[in-house]
């Protein structure tokens, strides 16, 4: 198939020691498949082309090969705050069979074709929670229990961190897969992380290959516990992002 094809060199091309398996190809296959099916009954993407979704979803999601010292997620915990149709946590779930992952959103529908997906794919490393980041990171049971957060959703820098760093353990990591340019968000980013208990690591500005599509993934490590009035009631993370107002 040219899709897995194409998928496979941009894989190689984002580290060359990393082979998909048959059986990783496999489920990849089944996952868009049935992601093409369940996108005519309900918008979970406007990217339908086959060789796009490897492209544009697929590689995209595995950038984080790009991450040098977070590429073994083996035998960790990661959630994947926003996940929409997946992506990247889903795709990772596959690629990295040994990593536990948790997909969450706030779109009971969304959930449901991720549980679908799932059962059909054979997976037994996957949980799907639907929820919104805000309610959730006051649970106990998932507060500070992740060595890894990652989100694809589109918000500014310091509304993804006040969504994810409270799920991060201290020691943990939370990646931001961003694909606009960044650095005017990183001035109040960078406030909000230290507000949060993280410390701003390093931006990863690469271009996804095969493509012209400008990418950066944001490393942020947790440093300490965040402050337990974080996050904030729902909505406001968004409204009123936390190195803006307080500048």
């Amino acid at each position: 198939m040219q899709a897995e094809e194409i998928l496979q060199s941009g894989v190689s091309a984002l580290d060359p020691n990393f082979v998909l398996t048959p059986r990783m190809k496999e489920q990849l296959r089944i996952y868009e498949e049935n992601l093409v099916e369940w996108n005519k009954v309900m918008n979970l993407t406007t990217i339908t082309d086959e060789e796009d979704i490897y492209v544009k979803h697929f590689l995209d999601s595995l950038s984080i090969l790009k991450v040098e010292s977070e590429k073994d997620l083996s035998g960790k915990r990661l959630i994947d705050v926003g996940t929409g149709a997946g992506f990247p946590g889903l795709v990772l779930a596959i690629c990295f069979p040994k990593c536990r992952v948790t997909l969450m959103d706030s779109l009971n529908k969304r959930i449901n074709f991720l549980n679908d997906t799932v059962t059909k794919l054979g997976l037994t490393n996957v949980t799907c929670i639907h929820a919104r980041a805000e309610e959730l990171a006051k649970d106990k049971k998932q507060r500070e229990q992740y060595d890894f957060a990652v989100s694809r959703a589109v918000a500014n820098l310091s509304t993804l961190s006040e969504y994810c760093l409270p799920f991060v353990k201290t020691g943990g990591c939370f990646i931001a897969f961003k694909s606009e340019k960044v650095e005017e968000e990183l001035p109040a980013g960078r406030t909000a992380i230290k507000m949060l208990g993280g410390e701003f690591k390093s931006k990863c500005d690469f271009v996804l290959p095969g493509t012209d599509y400008e990418r950066s993934l944001l490393l942020i490590e947790k440093k300490k516990p965040t402050p337990g009035k974080y996050p904030r009631k729902a909505g406001t993370p968004s409204k009123e992002p936390l190195g803006v107002e307080s500048n």
